[in-house]
């Protein structure tokens, strides 16, 4: 075996491993962004519920009222 195939090989080698550890890493990654969303998802949709219920109420108390200077029929 030439030495210059040897060189290709090794550089081949330490190559594949940095990309495996490299596609580990992103992959952890993106398990941590997912149950951190899910977590963030949980904490904040009892807000979001209790929002949308005042944001109904204030568009209907809206809907509801006259603009000044006109009598309710």
């Amino acid at each position: 075996m030439s030495p210059w195939l040897l060189v290709w090989y090794l550089i081949a080698a330490v190559t594949t491993v940095a990309v495996l550890v490299f596609v580990i890493a992103l992959v952890r990654e993106v398990s941590l962004l997912g149950r951190t969303a899910r977590r963030f998802q949980e904490e904040a949709q009892p807000i979001v519920d209790d929002t949308s219920r005042e944001a109904a109420r204030a568009s209907e108390r809206a809907a509801s009222l006259s603009p000044p200077g006109k009598a309710r029929p």
